[in-house]
């Protein structure tokens, strides 16, 4: 419930940011300057990027969600306890130890969004959040195909 109270502050931050921009934005195209011109066109672009950002990474946490209610629901989520700090991060050393099996997992079904899921859950237990999340990207993917099937 965190992360959503999260995104909704950065949401609601980037629109203010865009309004207020946009405004300056507009002045500054107005202006007749061709560097100010040219700034105005950079604050529009700016923003515009800035939106494709954050709706990808909201798609990415609504999928990902998506795809652990379905693991939950198949009883098909990692089952191991591990300890955890009082920040509630795991304990690397013990979240390390469960890794292998998790990557063999995926090299024995490489096809498998399932296992990908897990691998990406390993990772970030591990503290490695890049190759998490591109193992969970992987199984949004696989996932998505095995849909359309």
């Amino acid at each position: 419930m965190n992360a959503r109270i999260g995104v909704a502050v950065m949401a609601v931050l980037l629109a203010l940011y865009v309004a207020l921009v946009a405004q300056r934005a507009w002045l500054l195209l107005v202006s007749g300057d061709p560097v100010g011109v040219l700034m105005g066109v950079a604050l529009v672009v700016l923003p515009v990027i800035a939106v494709w950002a954050l709706g990808r990474e909201i798609w990415f946490g609504v999928r990902a969600e998506q795809l652990a209610r379905r693991l939950q629901s198949e009883d098909a989520l990692p089952t191991e306890e591990v300890e955890v700090r009082p920040s509630g991060r795991a304990v690397r050393s013990e979240a390390d130890a469960l890794f292998p099996a998790y990557r063999a997992d995926v090299e024995a079904r490489p096809e498998d969004w399932r296992a990908w899921y897990r691998l990406g859950l390993a990772y970030d237990a591990s503290g490695d959040r890049r190759r998490a999340r591109e193992a969970v990207r992987r199984a949004i993917r696989l996932e998505s195909a095995e849909r359309r099937a």
